[in-house]
């Protein structure tokens, strides 16, 4: 078997994935929707992954569209799947998906709808969930260019092409749940994790030129993580655009992140910065 250059990591076989497209219907009688999550899942091994609308601009789409759209409602109904899945996990491998699923839709608010199941190949959940996210459900952006203003959805776009082209995508932890370092039941997660010489990073997306106050829940989360967790720990923020010091949006980010210890890594300067990360990461 051929492994990937420089990794020392062998591919993974390309294989059947099934996924279902998650829809909020606000008013059944019209029969309107709007996607706003994807489930991705191997049948044969259980693996899965879930991802749900979370940015301030994936909420505000919805309300356009449906201008009195429940978002408690929205935000109660991520936090219920993501525990049922956690609970049918913890129950074993072996219930099958398409029961379930007919279990969520008999038991789960008439708000949420999941669509037909759908069949595709791949070898990457992770990166397979992303394209499917952008397809069905991200806000539609044009394309990724570093430096420009965008929101989250465009930075990580950008972030999963430079990880992929430095081949240390696999060795990334995707989506990272912190209710350990915060508190139960917490719905917050990080965007990526990695892990060497004995130290644990953390990398969240940040959009400076859309939604700069996200800088302060950064924060606050990274307080606790530090606080709690038992080994060492360091973060970075990927940032749409370099912060000016003679902006004073940008001073506020950077010293917001600053007083945290996270350190800002604009999306121009993202490939410098993972290519010093690298050589630590494949030890």
């Amino acid at each position: 078997m051929v492994e990937r250059t420089g990794t020392g990591i062998p591919p993974t076989p390309e294989g059947p994935v099934a996924y279902h497209v998650l829809r909020y219907v606000p008013n059944l009688v019209r029969d309107e929707w709007v996607n706003i999550g994807v489930l991705v899942f191997n049948s044969q091994t259980g693996e899965r992954r879930l991802r749900l609308i979370e940015d301030t601009e994936e909420y505000n789409r919805v309300r356009r569209l449906h201008p009195w759209a429940d978002e408690a409602l929205l935000r109660k109904l991520r936090d219920e799947l993501e525990n049922r899945l956690d609970a049918d996990s913890a129950n074993g491998a072996q219930i099958p998906w398409q029961r379930v699923l007919g279990k969520w839709d008999q038991t789960l608010s008439n708000a949420l709808q999941i669509a037909p199941q759908r069949g595709v190949l791949s070898e990457d959940l992770d990166g397979e969930l992303e394209r499917l996210y952008a397809d069905h459900v991200a806000v539609p952006r044009r394309s990724v260019r570093p430096g420009l203003p965008g929101g989250r959805a465009n930075i990580r776009s950008y972030c999963t092409q430079v990880f992929k082209q430095a081949r240390i995508w696999d060795r990334l932890d995707k989506w990272v749940r912190i209710a350990e370092f915060t508190f139960p039941g917490d719905p917050a997660r990080l965007d990526y994790s990695y892990r060497r010489n004995g130290t644990r990073g953390f990398v969240q997306t940040l959009s400076v030129s859309r939604a700069p106050q996200e800088a302060k829940t950064l924060a606050y989360n990274v307080q606790h993580i530090s606080a709690k967790a038992a080994y060492k720990t360091e973060f970075a923020a990927v940032t749409d655009v370099a912060l000016s010091a003679d902006n004073d949006r940008h001073r506020f980010v950077r010293e917001t992140l600053r007083d945290a210890g996270i350190e800002p890594v604009p999306t121009e300067g993202l490939a410098v910065w993972v290519a010093k990360l690298r050589p630590s990461l494949l030890q």
